[in-house]
């Protein structure tokens, strides 16, 4: 870990030294302390074997913006689960928001359950899934859970009917403050009132605290499955004025230089490669040019050199990236109190808790719902602003690339998995390559070898999701070089595809083809020592381009076909 978290460091460090005495001496210290919040452990799971599960996904946060991954934004309760859980590095999503959200609950390709473009279909946002892609709810209930939703939806169908046995569902994405359309067990509330202390981030932890005391109430010998949907840091960029104030001066620097000192932190993650120059004529990717004018002569659409802004633009981007920092700050205090309940309710110990998020940092720039009025306190409910592509280059440290595109700036996303009961504490950051696919399976598995349950045979086409749990439960020390095999595809090492908006990508192994449109060339890189994707290899291996981009073409025809398939004909 970082040096923000100085029990993490002392413990990594006494864990490579590799004595017999110090692994031991580490493994007692962090199993004891396992929930990192010096609370006792207690029986929930004497009685009750199964974990929860809790999976909490954010919006739009960038793969270095907690502070267990180099940032200077203050997020102790996820620090804490990083240094007594897993923490991974190569942990992917699909550069969307609703591509992932199908693909982390599903299993499968956000193409195979048309919920990302595919040629020829009704597919995309408005894409609906084929029968046979059922919701992880669903896949869990035969083993004995009940499932909840707190937050952003985004998904086809409604939560209830897809499995859920309660939701508040946020459905307005332009009011942190105020939602005009937000939702509990599908049936519409009145819009969220600022003056009665409505927050997003704040909203969807009472909300969540809410199911767990009514199943507390209810269910109490059943475990439950809770799916916790931030919708911060998504823009518009609002958040608390306080907590604002706070972040302020962190970022008088500029992008430039906080983009410097961040990767100098990220040192301890075994990163490989170099800081990647920030792409200084790569704008939002999409032209909102009128967004630009309303938003004043602070905004720019380019992430020029800090030194040759204006004053003015100094002023305004500081203010834009004070507010990202305090969404993200005021999640993590929510995460804090979701942690405390567990563990006040003696659950922490055997509830698997995830955290990730759906893409990159956003360089976008458009104004929406009630605009940006003349005048309005950034982050206030007046607001409405974006992150840009300046400080998003700062928020994806030390990759390339933003939200949207699929170079690694755009689909790398943070991870920590945290269960005290069920796994021995990682004292490495896991580099193994993974995805939103592998979840589901990972998640499945562990819950069945925990409940002595198997889990329902599967009826639906074969998962391109492979399980992780193995990975979870093996010994730190061979973390630095565990590969997946992906004996499903004929392939020695794990095959990993994307595609969105003409943006395309595929990872074998280290090798990774990525193109930047559907008409622009292939780029190759071997990330195992340029994971920043700095240098491209394409005219120096060209058959190793041909073959990868054979395969993808390959992989995206099956893809096709299944999407094609609205009941499962194998």
């Amino acid at each position: 870990m970082l040096p923000r978290n100085p029990l993490a460091q002392f413990l990594r460090s006494l864990f490579a030294t590799r004595s017999l005495w110090a692994v031991a001496l580490t493994g007692f210290i962090v199993w004891n302390i396992g929930s990192g919040f010096g609370l006792p452990s207690a029986g929930a799971q004497e009685t009750r074997q199964a974990p929860n599960v809790v999976l909490i996904l954010c919006d739009d946060l960038g793969f270095s913006d907690l502070g267990c991954y180099g940032s200077e934004i203050e997020t102790p309760n996820l620090d804490r689960l990083a240094a007594s859980g897993a923490q991974f590095t190569q942990f992917y999503n699909t550069a969307r928001c609703w591509p992932t959200r199908a693909a982390l609950l599903t299993g499968y390709y956000a193409q195979q359950v048309r919920r990302d473009k595919v040629e020829g279909l009704q597919s995309g946002n408005s894409g609906r899934r084929p029968s046979w892609a059922k919701l992880l709810p669903e896949r869990l209930r035969p083993l004995g859970y009940r499932s909840y939703h707190s937050g952003k939806w985004h998904i086809d169908g409604r939560p209830m009917a897809e499995g859920f046995d309660s939701s508040y569902s946020l459905d307005d994405h332009d009011h942190h403050f105020g939602p005009k359309n937000h939702s509990w067990n599908d049936t519409r509330l009145p819009p969220g009132q600022e003056s009665d202390g409505y927050y997003s981030s704040t909203e969807i932890a009472n909300r969540t605290l809410e199911q767990w005391e009514s199943h507390r109430d209810t269910h109490p010998q059943s475990p439950f499955f809770s799916y916790v949907a931030f919708t911060a840091p998504h823009f518009p960029l609002q958040a608390p004025a306080a907590a604002v104030a706070r972040c302020m001066d962190r970022y008088r620097e500029g992008w430039d230089r906080c983009r410097e000192r961040r990767w100098e932190r990220m040192k301890s993650l075994q990163l490989t490669g170099t800081l990647s120059p920030i792409e200084r004529q790569l704008g939002p990717p999409y032209a909102f040019p009128e967004a630009i004018a309303q938003l004043g002569l602070g905004e720019t659409n380019l992430p020029n050199v800090w030194q040759e802004l204006t004053q003015e633009q100094k002023t305004f981007q500081i203010q834009k990236m004070a507010v990202h920092a305090a969404m993200v700050e005021c999640m993590d205090q929510e995460v804090g109190r979701l942690i405390r309940w567990l563990s006040e309710h003696q659950e922490l110990d055997n509830t698997i808790l995830m955290f990730l998020s759906d893409n990159g940092a956003s360089a976008e720039i458009m104004v929406r719902g009630d605009g940006n009025q003349p005048g309005a306190v950034a982050g206030s409910s007046d607001s409405f602003l974006c992150l840009g592509p300046g400080w998003s280059s700062h928020c994806n440290t030390p990759f390339r690339k933003h939200k949207t595109w699929v170079h690694e700036g755009g689909i790398s996303t943070p991870c920590i998995v945290h269960w005290p009961a069920g796994l021995a504490p990682q004292l490495q950051p896991i580099a193994t390559p993974l995805h939103v696919i592998d979840v589901v399976p990972t998640l499945l598995e562990l819950v069945s070898n925990a409940s002595g349950r198997s889990s329902p045979s599967w009826t639906g086409p074969p998962s391109p999701g492979v399980s992780f749990a193995k990975i979870l439960r093996a010994d730190a020390v061979l973390k630095a070089d565990a590969v997946l095999k992906d004996d499903s595809l004929g392939q020695s090492e794990r095959t990993l595809w994307w595609q969105h908006e003409g943006n395309r990508a595929l990872r074998v192994g280290s090798w990774k083809i990525v193109a930047a449109g559907a008409k622009a060339p292939w780029e190759l890189y071997d990330l195992s020592s340029d994971r920043s994707e700095t240098k491209d290899l394409a005219s120096e291996e060209p058959q190793r381009v041909v073959e990868m981009s054979e395969r993808w073409n390959t992989l995206l025809r099956e893809i096709t076909e299944l999407a094609k398939q609205d009941d499962w004909l194998p």
